[in-house]
């Protein structure tokens, strides 16, 4: 099974891509989070007073600054809703969207990882039945390995977890439990809550499966590339015993 890496540009409605559109000498780079986006905006210009006008439209300024290189700012803001959004046509194709989006000069810019090549072709289709789109470059990537990094932003790792279940697995990790050998047990760590031995071991749990079951998709991207599962025998009908 061969990765590829596809790279594409997108017309559709959206205010960050039309603020772009207006500023041509402007750079927008969004990374969606569960429940809004943060933009980083750079431009090598001066920023006119309709520049600064939408931006403040945006939402909440984080950070803004001037220097030589131009001006920057970062904002939190929620105007471009991700429910039923190119992000979903992306995984819904088995494409693996990779973030930032970078909007420029009126285009969307969206990098994805495809474990099938059909799988392009048919995203590409599908997009291209509402809306402008121009494929910029697709790499086939089976020799190299995928660096982590890239992979996937870190809320969707622990989506679906409960605060409960969140504070549980934090409070294992921050006491060792899953150190070899272990530095506390269950019932240790259960000690230090208000809870039950049972409930905190059920919060755990359940933390542990969804993390895992989020992680999973990413795992076999980690994987794909990589050298021959150094767990198979080297020769049919050998097996080796386990050194745990």
């Amino acid at each position: 099974m061969g990765l590829h890496e596809a790279s594409l540009r997108v017309k559709h409605e959206c205010p960050y891509r039309e603020i772009s559109e207006r500023h041509p000498d402007l750079t927008i780079r969004e990374w969606p989070l569960s429940d809004c986006q943060v933009l980083e905006i750079t431009s090598e210009e001066t920023p006119t007073d309709q520049l600064l006008d939408d931006i403040d439209r945006l939402g909440t300024v984080l950070h803004e600054s001037v220097d030589d290189s131009g001006y920057h700012v970062v904002t939190q803001s929620c105007l471009c809703s991700l429910d039923d959004s190119i992000i979903d046509r992306f995984e819904e194709h088995n494409c693996l969207y990779q973030s930032p989006t970078i909007y420029r000069q009126g285009w969307e810019h969206y990098t994805v990882i495809a474990f099938d090549e059909s799988d392009v072709r048919a995203l590409l289709a599908d997009l291209r039945a509402d809306r402008d789109i121009e494929l910029l470059s697709k790499t086939a990537i089976t020799d190299q390995q995928i660096p982590h990094s890239m992979l996937t932003p870190v809320d969707q790792l622990f989506d679906g977890l409960t605060d409960r279940q969140l504070a549980a697995l934090q409070l294992a990790l921050e006491n060792g439990y899953y150190e070899q050998p272990r530095d506390s047990s269950l019932r240790e760590i259960a000690g230090r809550t208000s809870v039950a031995k049972s409930t905190y071991e059920e919060h755990l749990r359940k933390a542990e499966n969804k993390l895992l079951t989020n992680a999973g998709q990413f795992l076999r991207l980690v994987t794909a590339t990589s050298s021959p599962n150094p767990l198979q025998p080297d020769q049919p009908g050998v097996s080796e015993q386990s050194a745990d």
